[in-house]
């Protein structure tokens, strides 16, 4: 990554998000939603593409990651919460729009916010991640899902997942190594995250986004319809989530496209950023 970044810690939803930026000021916006166990520089092989292409680039610590806010009690952490922060953030940065891609946790809260907020969107784009509603009804039906998902019901047991990011080299640490092709995550990358997990309070606070949604599941208006012009992009290998989710979450887009990565990985942007980069760059012009 060898765009100049700026650091600033940014007000919203009345708490302060680290951000990190580059690219022109007066460039269109893109925000930048990472996903569990990531952080801002988990969009590091995109920045440089972006910037290039002129757009003003803004990659959040989410709430509970690494040196944004991390306040105390589960609730804090509900997806309605956590959409705000991000329409608070586009307002504190001076805009009307923006765009948004999104990974993981971070595409859960661009769903909501491609539903419940979409005159705040220019475009969103997804990586790898369903619609919640349809990752619901998968959970329900499909013991395949159930299986991948173990983790989920595993992260609602107290105190005990936290232990999973301790330490100099965590158990979360090593099972990622197991389940990612070789690469995804180079050394001095996944030192950087291990020491993002371990600021103060970020192992309860990342963990506490998986116990808010389970405890108090979030009532989607109309249906969960997702009215902002939006891409998903697939990689068909992915560890957690199965890709038979992805041509029903288009179904819950008025005007949604599908594009699968077939040697792409739950990682997507990191196993496969060239063609990421090409994807996003032709979807957001």
């Amino acid at each position: 990554m060898d765009s100049i970044i700026e650091h600033r810690r940014i007000a919203t939803n009345g708490i302060g998000l680290h951000c990190a930026l580059a690219g022109p000021e007066d460039g269109p916006l893109v925000v930048m939603l990472h996903g569990f166990p990531e952080y801002w520089r988990g969009w590091r092989g995109q920045v440089d593409a972006l910037v290039a292409a002129g757009y003003r680039v803004c990659l959040p610590d989410q709430r509970g990651y690494n040196l944004s806010d991390k306040p105390r009690g589960v609730s804090a952490y509900r997806i309605d919460i956590l959409a705000a922060d991000i329409v608070g953030l586009v307002d504190a940065l001076g805009r009307e729009r923006a765009r948004v891609v999104a990974h993981d946790w971070g595409a859960a809260v661009a769903w909501l916010l491609g539903a419940a907020h979409a005159e705040r969107l220019e475009k969103l784009a997804i990586l790898n991640v369903p619609h919640p509603l349809v990752m619901d009804r998968f959970l329900k039906r499909s013991f395949r899902q159930l299986r991948k998902s173990w983790y989920i019901f595993y992260f609602q047991l107290p105190f005990l997942p936290e232990l999973g990011l301790k330490g100099r080299r965590p158990m979360l640490a090593r099972s990622l190594l197991d389940v990612t092709p070789p690469g995804t995550f180079p050394d001095d990358e996944l030192e950087r995250m291990i020491e993002a997990w371990q600021q103060p309070g970020a192992a309860a606070g990342m963990i506490n986004w998986y116990r808010a949604a389970l405890r108090r599941p979030y009532r989607w208006p109309n249906g969960g319809r997702v009215t902002a012009r939006t891409l998903v992009i697939w990689g068909t290998r992915d560890f957690a989530l199965s890709g038979e989710m992805a041509a029903p979450s288009i179904e819950m887009c008025d005007d949604g496209r599908l594009e699968t990565i077939e040697d792409g990985g739950h990682f997507v942007q990191h196993s496969r950023p060239e063609r990421v980069n090409e994807l996003l760059l032709d979807f957001l012009a």
